[in-house]
């Protein structure tokens, strides 16, 4: 191997050596002597100035996003062995019948901060952190060279959030919407104006669960997006689907995507509005099986305890509204709220309803959205399922906010 450049040198002040070996890819600016430039490639060493890894480095708390601790150049043929390896993963743990998938897991695929969803014969690559987008020239050559081998086609660029989203084209013809197929099920999705990627693909064994508990069953599917609960739930059997959600085109594309899997269209009806008003207008209804995944409530550490409260309220009037034995599919997308967090949010909401609950799963994402064993805080998506088994006589109660999720 070629002697590698010079670069940028930091050096650690905290005891995190074993930390970084083990695989965890964050260090702070307070564990080391200074802070590089966003987007340099640096070298950090340990305590007694030996070579500990390299990575980009990043603006914000996290300093430093660790890439690897070998002591090799970061350059095409680094982003080539790790796209490939990523691929390669894929290929075994993505189940058939399904063209969307995760292709790039950031952290979880050794590669902070760069998540690529693919979407059919489209792919959207998004950098979550600003120093490793510096790197796009070296790192698309790669990428668009797996791509082409799965045959992917349009490569599109998104950043931003909400209504900063801006998205760009590298190469192909971007795609008004997209077909897909999950598990068989046809699933639509609009790439460019659609939340995160364009379609939440971390939920694919989550719809498969739906899928197949729904049949004969009423469902209500809250903060419901495009519908792809509700597509699941209505292949599965589901006598009758609700779909709420704040945004209309997002419920233009369920109703859409309902047809499209040529599920009878007065079997389902999309609601567009606030999730809160909805289930507060509702008290005098209830439904076997409730699927709650909403927004991240706590996108910041410091807005923890609020979302704690409010997903405690929105599980209770969830809980409310549904029949001795029916069930409870509820999700948290929120990396800042722990497992046990989330778990006593679903207590306490069953005990504010006085309802006797069972567990009968608990999950995160799938497959090809890998976490390292050293990184928690790549456990983000937090899924639970329950069922009610007695009630005693039930304070309807009031739900949380209604955002739409992501």
């Amino acid at each position: 191997m070629g002697a590698v450049p010079r670069m940028p040198t930091l050096k650690l002040r905290r005891p995190l050596e074993r930390a970084v070996h083990r695989g965890h890819p964050w260090l702070y600016a307070d564990a080391l002597d200074r802070r590089g430039s966003t987007g340099d490639v640096v070298t950090v060493l340990d305590r007694r100035g030996r070579f500990l890894a390299r990575g980009i480095a990043t603006d914000g708390p996290i300093a430093v996003r660790v890439l690897t601790t070998m002591d090799e150049p970061i350059d095409e043929a680094f982003f080539q062995r790790r796209i490939t390896a990523a691929a390669t993963l894929r290929d075994r743990v993505v189940p058939p019948n399904t063209n969307a998938y995760r292709l790039l897991h950031g952290e979880g695929d050794r590669l902070a901060g760069v998540v690529v969803d693919v979407y059919g014969s489209a792919a959207v690559l998004r950098f979550d952190a600003d120093g490793i987008a510096k790197h796009e020239e070296t790192l698309v050559g790669p990428l668009l060279e797996v791509l082409a081998a799965r045959g992917v086609k349009t490569l599109l660029r998104k950043t931003g959030r909400g209504p900063d989203t801006r998205v760009e084209t590298i190469t192909g013809e971007p795609p008004d919407t997209v077909a897909v197929t999950e598990h068989g099920m046809i699933l639509l999705g609009d790439l460019a104006r659609g939340q995160k990627t364009g379609l939440f693909l971390d939920h694919r064994e989550s719809r498969k669960l739906v899928r197949d508990l729904a049949e004969g069953l009423r469902v209500l599917n809250l903060y419901g997006y495009t519908g792809g609960f509700s597509v699941a739930a209505g292949l599965g059997g589901a006598k009758h689907v609700d779909t709420v959600d704040l945004a209309g085109p997002a419920i233009d594309l369920a109703n859409e995507t309902w047809l499209r899997n040529g599920l009878p269209p007065e079997a389902h009806r999309g609601h567009r509005g606030d999730v809160r008003a909805f289930l507060d207008e509702a008290q005098s209804k209830t439904w076997d099986l409730i699927v709650a995944d909403p927004p991240s409530f706590a996108p910041r550490h410091d807005a923890r305890d609020n979302a704690l409260a409010t997903y405690e309220k929105l599980h209770q009037a969830c809980f409310a509204r549904l029949e001795v034995g029916g069930y409870y599919l509820a999700g948290s997308c929120s990396s800042h709220i722990t497992r046990d967090d989330f778990d006593g949010t679903l207590e306490e909401g069953a005990r504010r309803a006085r309802c006797v609950t069972q567990v009968l799963g608990r999950w995160g994402a799938p497959a090809d959205h890998p976490r390292l064993s050293a990184f928690p805080e790549g456990d983000y998506l937090k899924e639970s399922l329950l069922r009610i088994i007695d009630c005693g006589p039930r304070d309807v109660g009031r739900s949380g906010s209604a955002r739409t999720r992501g």
